[in-house]
């Protein structure tokens, strides 16, 4: 530990492994007050382990498929940063299609023939050690269909494992993460990252939203080509669900993230340190929140509390300690220790008990200087116990100074916002506690500020001439400024050309580079301020052009021939920069009213100095004067006198005067008062006058001060009033203003609507007619009737439960609605109540009505079990909504041939009361396509449909099989018939026995020929006209050589070099038998195939998985699946037999392999 202070330094480097000094460190600070403790400091050595050593087999797959290449980085810490390179160590693209995930694995969507190579490489970057470790290289391989097998391509349908086009299309489906659903955990005030990828053909696209609400625009960021959703800086607020969506033009899938932001500790408020005097209360708060809530403990001195010594005035109350009546003893370092599982706070705060009279810790006759017009601060340090009150007086008897003029701070500071002169003097500081006074003095001069009088002016000057800038300064007499002059804001040139005196900077023989900025800077000990001017340098022969600016300000303001409710105005321009004045704008600002705000008042031609303005009494005016040409406006000149008008009464009354009631018994006016500027006068009022408008009562009248509101008491209910609104001042009244209609208040209408009629017009829909409800009953402003009704039962019985009113409300005076959205075969109720602005009236009568049957929804499920040869059994669930008494159900269903073409239809009627059917005499290995919908009185519902499949007659077919590589997780089947039903059967032999697992499948229908029938062809015709003619010739002339007693070449050469495609085949090799393996043979079935019927032996089946694995020795799972990874093809063996390329007869079409 360094000497004389408290930190600890371990030096790994000569000391030892760092592995010795990982642990949990904790730095306690004691005295005779009280002892500290720091927060738990953890210290873990970083670590860069080698990746596990591991066999990778090659990868071959079909061109798009979905490929996962694993990265699986060695843990580390910190954790390392995932990336995948090639052996020339370049990045390897990434796109929508290829990316890679959080956990650092790649993922393919679909794979492509150009994503063959060698070496992907995952790559771990440990930066804190400043090494990268490499896992071992992945080869992967893409193989199109049509390099698999062009067989396969041409005869498996969109229904197959390739899919019906080469590029094997398919919807998405999520590679990360797996499921529907998930959950995610995340730290308040950290980065939430979720991810979805998804695989399918073609590329899926990745869309993000929020369920229960929207993704916070600021803090939402998409990366990783929108896979991955970041939202910075989370809170609680951030909680929900999230819902990623994949999509593509063949399907849509979702998948919905719970996210649960979590929080460590944070603190709502911290114990602080605390300073009593002896005898006095206090209190330590300590307030932390977090998810979960965190547990509060409080330690004092290091120790916790509990065990620590008893203090009497010390009373802990879960987040605060209390103390009171608090002795010298009390003194004491507190710990509050805020916990939970995510993390902790913990904060020292010190209990100090002090018996100090007051003392001030300013210096004695410190004298502050501050520029007029600026705040003036005065310091004031103290300390004492009990905190001492602080008080400030000006000059030798001054009263203590109030905070309406100046401010008092907490630390003792007095605060002069707008420092005068005549706030110069002497300040007294006085700190009184219950044990002492103390006080201080501390002097104030005011200065004034320094400003720069005359500015230096732009200047343009030929080279070789002499150019002099002007700064004139006036300043305080006591304080003395320094000038000083910069070009562009740097110090000038070090050249005798330059020479500056009190009030100038002279350039001489000016050359090019001297032009730029030049600026005069004055500085005092309190103020500095600066001016600036251009210099252009230019030619010696052309003349400058002239400065276009906006003009100066006009000044010498004069006002003559003062009159009631006008002034003579009269002004001198500016100048006008080159540019002549066009109008002059006059504003006016009216002190007694609007002080510090200036309104237009007229425009005057810029030929023209002085006008006569027209004003309005009881104004307090000051006039200002702005110059405007082609170039702007100048800045405003320096205001006139002020000149006040004479009071007159008020000529316009208040505005939007209305009259409406807040209660049965009373009428409130309302208007818009008149400003300070329209009212003319002092003692502005208004003269409120009422009456009923259908009365013979004379005008009440009332004079209020000036208000916005006066409310009448005592009135009948809903009653028309006649309304004005007088304003008046002292000099008199304003015009007789104009009378308005108002209201007193509305209450509640006393009828209810009669006569109440319900016409059901359908099932789902009734018209309702009621009589309107007299005016005077109304009590109010008509708004209109509010029908209420409800649903008690359903007809039908199948539910009974209370449903909640509805409502449906009609505007204005209309006697009949219409009733939407009602559920058929049910039992409703409705009342009518009549509605104004204060609310409803009571409700009619309730009226019952019924609505009729309805056709019913589609049942709720339909399932097809127990398959046989020439059977099939539904189960189904009946409708959810029946919308009546369901009579019977109707089942229609048709069989579906190879070409997906419809057979004829049959129709079977079902009772309601059934939920099973089993059909018979079906034919076996058909597909049946099923219609079913069930029917109420009021007709037939939606239907439901389904398909399936009846089972094949394994009778009449021996099973087939072959042996595949256990490496393997897929088998393609050759040669079967288009539009067939199979029968499959996966199975596995082990140490527990023989496993396996069945399904079944159909094929497409066939694909149509485009082959031309040859013999139809001219050509084809001629050519074997011409080869029939050149053989009789053969003959003719064989036939003369033999007569001739000649021998025939040809027959020489046969027998010399006999054709091996007709030598006899080998029994060995070429037996077109079953294929069987020592390990799996079993005696022929009766009836299996023989050489005619052309089964493949393993050496003819050029789609073995041995084709495409390194070994035989596969494994599965107990379900029957095959287990392993994908592996690299090997090289094909020659055949050793002939191969059957026919498909099986149609009438054994229905094939197992085993």
């Amino acid at each position: 530990m360094n000497p004389g202070s408290g930190t600890l330094v371990i030096n790994i480097l000569s000391e030892g492994k760092a592995e010795t000094y990982e642990g949990i460190y904790q730095c306690t600070a004691r005295n005779e007050r009280g002892a500290a403790i720091s927060n738990n400091i953890v210290v873990r050595p970083s670590r860069s382990p080698l990746w596990t050593k591991e066999k990778l087999e090659p990868m071959t797959l079909q061109n798009g498929q979905p490929l996962v290449l694993p990265c699986r980085p060695p843990i580390g810490l910190p954790p390392p940063i995932i990336f995948w390179m090639d052996n020339s160590f370049q990045r390897l693209p990434q796109s929508e299609r290829v990316s890679q995930g959080l956990n650092g694995d790649l993922y393919f969507s679909n794979v492509l023939p150009e994503d063959t190579r060698e070496d992907y490489i995952c790559y771990a970057r440990f930066n804190h050690t400043q090494t990268i470790q490499q896992k071992q290289p992945i080869s992967v391989k893409v193989i199109s269909v049509d390099d698999l097998n062009d067989t396969i391509a041409a005869n498996l349908s969109d229904t197959e494992f390739y899919g019906g086009k080469s590029s094997g299309e398919r919807p998405p489906t999520f590679l990360t993460p797996e499921g529907n659903a998930s959950n995610k955990e995340e730290l308040r005030g950290n980065t939430l990252s979720l991810e979805c990828i998804a695989e399918g053909l073609p590329t899926p696209i990745i869309h993000w939203r929020k369920e229960d609400g929207t993704l916070p625009a600021n803090r939402t960021f998409y990366k990783n080509f929108r896979k991955t959703l970041q939202i910075i800086h989370v809170s609680e607020a951030d909680s929900g669900k999230y819902q990623c969506i994949a999509k593509n033009a063949l399907g849509v899938v979702h998948h919905t993230i719970a996210v649960t932001v979590k929080a460590a500790p944070y603190w709502i408020m911290a114990p602080r340190n605390l300073v009593l005097s002896p005898g006095e209360d206090g209190s330590l708060i300590c307030r932390a929140n977090g998810n979960p809530k965190p547990k509060i403990s409080w330690l004092t001195n290091g120790v916790p509390i509990e065990i620590a010594p008893d203090d009497p005035s010390r009373k802990i109350d879960g987040d605060t300690i209390i103390f009171s009546t608090i002795q010298e003893r009390s003194s004491a370092v507190y710990q509050c220790n805020a916990s939970n599982e995510y993390g902790y706070l913990l904060a020292n705060a010190f209990v100090n008990v002090l018996a100090e009279p007051p003392r001030i810790l300013t210096s004695a006759n410190t004298l502050y200087q501050v520029i007029a017009n600026r705040p003036a601060l005065l310091d004031c340090v103290f300390f004492g116990s009990p905190l001492p009150t602080i008080e400030w007086f000006k000059g030798a008897k001054g009263s203590a100074l109030r905070e309406d003029i100046y401010v008092l701070h907490e630390n003792g500071t007095l605060e002069i916002p707008v420092a005068q002169k005549d706030s110069t003097g002497t300040y007294t500081c006085v700190a009184r506690n219950k044990l002492g006074m103390a006080k201080n003095e501390v002097q104030l001069e005011i200065k004034d500020p320094t400003m720069i009088i005359k500015q230096p002016e732009y200047a343009v000057v030929q080279r070789g001439g002499t150019v002099t800038f002007e700064c004139k300064v006036k300043h305080d007499p006591t304080l003395v400024p320094t000038v000083r002059w910069l070009k562009d804001n740097s110090e000038l040139p070090n050249e005798d050309r330059f020479t500056v005196n009190k009030d100038h900077l002279v350039i001489a023989d000016v050359i090019d580079h001297d032009g730029g900025t030049y600026t005069c800077v004055a500085n005092t000990t309190l103020d500095n301020v600066s001016a600036s001017a251009m210099l252009s340098v230019v030619a010696p022969t052309p003349t400058p052009a002239p400065i276009y600016d906006v003009p100066n300000p006009p000044f010498d303001l004069e006002l003559t021939n003062h009159l009631d409710k006008s002034v003579q105005l009269s002004w001198t321009p500016g100048d006008n920069n080159n540019s002549p004045i066009t109008k002059f704008i006059i504003e006016y600002e009216d002190s007694m009213h609007d002080a510090g705000l200036w309104h237009h008042l007229t425009e005057v031609p810029g030929t023209q100095t002085t006008t006569q303005l027209q004003l309005s009494p009881y104004v307090n005016y000051s006039f200002r004067v702005v110059a405007v040409n082609s170039i702007g406006s100048s800045l405003p000149s320096e205001a006139s006198e002020q000149y006040l008008t004479k009071a007159a009464e008020p000529d316009k009354n208040p505005t939007n005067v209305e009259g409406l009631g807040s209660e049965p018994d009373n009428l409130v006016i309302t208007w818009k008062p008149l400003s300070g500027f329209e009212s003319n006068g002092p003692g502005l009022q208004y003269k409120v006058s009422w009456r009923q408008k259908d009365g013979d009562d004379d005008w009440t009248s009332v004079v209020v001060a000036n208000v916005s509101k006066y409310i009448v008491s005592g009135t009948p209910t809903f009653v028309p009033y006649l309304i004005k609104v007088q304003a008046l001042n002292d000099v008199g009244f304003a015009p007789e203003p104009a009378a308005v209609m108002g209201h007193s208040g509305e209450d509640l209408p006393m009828v209810a609507p009669g006569n109440v009629r319900v016409n059901v017009v359908n099932s789902t829909l009734a018209e309702v007619h009621w009589d309107p409800v007299p005016l005077k009953s109304i009590r109010g402003h008509l708004q209109g009737y509010r029908i209420y009704y409800w649903k008690t039962q359903s007809t039908s019985k199948r539910s009974k439960r209370h449903l909640e009113k509805k409502i449906l409300t009609f505007q204005g005076s209309k006697t009949h609605g219409m009733l939407p959205g009602l559920e058929p075969f049910s039992h409703y109720k409705l009342n009518v109540r009549v509605v104004n602005g204060k609310g409803e009236g009571p409700a009619s009568p309730d009226r019952v009505f019924t609505t009729p049957e309805g056709v019913p929804s589609a049942p709720s499920s339909l399932k097809i079990i127990n398959p046989t040869l020439d059977s099939l059994t539904l189960e189904w669930e009946p409708p959810s909504h029946p919308n009546g008494i369901l009579t019977e159900y109707t089942l229609k269903y048709q069989p579906i041939n190879s070409t997906h073409e419809l057979g004829p239809l049959v129709d079977i009627k079902i009772p309601a009361n059934k939920t099973r059917w089993t059909l018979k005499n079906l034919n076996f290995s058909t597909r049946y396509k099923f219609y079913f919908y069930a029917q109420t009185s009021a007709g037939s519902g939606s239907q439901i449909t389904e398909e399936a499949v009846t089972t094949v007659d394994e009778g009449k077919e021996d099973w087939r099989k072959e042996i595949v590589n256990g490496s393997r997780s897929y088998f393609g089947l050759k040669g079967l018939m288009p539009g067939t039903a199979y029968k499959v059967r996966v199975g596995a032999e082990g140490d527990s026995g023989f496993v396996s697992a069945e399904d079944v499948f159909e094929t497409g229908p066939a694909m149509a020929s485009r082959q031309v029938d040859i013999a139809t062809q001219g050509w084809f015709i001629g050519l074997m006209c011409a080869v029939a003619l050149l053989i009789l010739i053969l003959l003719i002339v064989c036939f003369i050589r033999r007569n001739k007693g000649g021998k025939y070449p040809v027959k020489e050469k046969e027998d010399a070099h006999a054709d091996p495609e007709i030598q006899p085949m080998k029994e060995d090799d070429g037996t077109f038998g079953e294929y069987s393996d020592a390990e799996y043979q079993r005696p022929s079935k009766k009836g299996s195939r023989t050489p005619s019927e052309r089964t493949v032996d393993k050496a003819g089946s050029d789609d073995s998985l041995v084709d495409y694995g390194e070994g035989v020795n596969g494994q599965f799972n107990e379900d029957g699946s095959f287990i392993g990874q994908y592996s690299g093809k090997k090289e094909k063996e020659p055949a050793e037999g002939n191969e059957s390329s026919e498909a099986p007869s149609p009438v054994n079409a229905m094939n197992s392999f085993v």
